[in-house]
């Protein structure tokens, strides 16, 4: 039987997708108030969950259920191309589910429930019969769930070895609101695929004008609520600040609606890094606020 090369592995498991859940991780870490010595190697743990482990599991499951559209849109990818020959790609997305476990296991209970639901999740975004991707308002809320509030939430959760401050949960959960209008982003580029396939993406259903205006104000206003909970709670450096990079965001977004397919990729690196800025910033402000009435 053909063995896939390591190339290919790598490949399928895109180690640059691992960036955002990692950096929610972080976020996590940071926003739960809880000193960080002597915990860098639970620390670090958690950060591979996060990333190679639960995020590459994703990646793999997605590519072998999206190996008819690939073929369409993206023929070049290991499955598609024959780089990853048989049901290689399915051994691997099963093999990386039963790692990410065995090490969430180890890391306590809250860590494991939480591996769990993103798993779950991740294998009914891409498998039928769910295939909670076949249409865009499911699809995209399950991948923003799992890239930016599960492993903030996560993050949190491994410091303080319980259910994290209720602001935590607050400001995690609007950031993984927001994310859902990065995920629609990254279907720009595969709307004709999606298109044959019957793949109902937001920019198929809304079009792509109107996808786009969705997109933006998905990812502004969980941040101007951000801005306002930080206010709330006596952050307000920290609250300008992110209004700062909103506005920045808010600049970018008149160059990405003029023209969405050509200019999501582009927006993804300079918007959506303002976006993740913000993020840590938001994380900044929590830290002294955990365990305040």
């Amino acid at each position: 039987m053909a063995t896939p090369a390591p190339s290919a592995l790598v490949e399928l498991l895109k180690p640059i997708t691992w960036f955002a859940p990692m950096w929610a991780f972080a976020c996590g870490v940071v926003s739960s108030g809880q000193p960080t010595h002597g915990q860098w190697p639970v620390i670090m743990a958690g950060v591979v969950l996060a990333g190679p482990l639960v995020c590459a599991t994703s990646q793999a499951v997605n590519d072998w259920y999206d190996r008819h559209v690939d073929a369409i849109n993206e023929p070049n990818r290991p499955i598609p191309s024959g780089r990853m020959p048989g049901r290689w790609g399915l051994y691997v997305a099963a093999a990386w589910t039963g790692l990410s476990l065995l090490v969430a296991a180890a890391l306590g209970p809250w860590i494991l429930g939480a591996a769990i639901f993103g798993l779950v999740l991740a294998w009914l975004y891409s498998a039928p019969p769910m295939r909670l991707k076949s249409n865009g308002w499911w699809g995209n809320s399950a991948v923003a769930i799992c890239y930016e509030g599960l492993p903030w939430f996560t993050g949190a959760a491994i410091m303080a070895a319980t259910v994290p401050d209720h602001r935590v949960l607050i400001v995690a959960a609007l950031y993984s609101i927001g994310a859902h209008g990065i995920m629609t982003l990254n279907d720009f580029k595969s709307v004709e695929g999606d298109t044959l396939t019957g793949i109902r993406s937001l920019p198929v259903q809304l079009g792509i004008p109107g996808a786009a205006r969705f997109a933006c104000l998905v990812m502004a206003v969980p941040q101007a609520a951000v801005i306002a909970f930080l206010f709330a709670w006596s952050r307000g450096w920290h609250a300008a600040i992110v209004a700062m990079l909103l506005l920045g965001q808010i600049a970018l977004m008149r160059r990405l609606l003029a023209a969405p397919c050509e200019k999501a990729a582009w927006y993804n690196g300079t918007g959506t890094t303002l976006y993740v800025l913000g993020m840590l910033v938001a994380a900044f402000a929590l830290r002294p606020l955990v365990g305040v009435p």
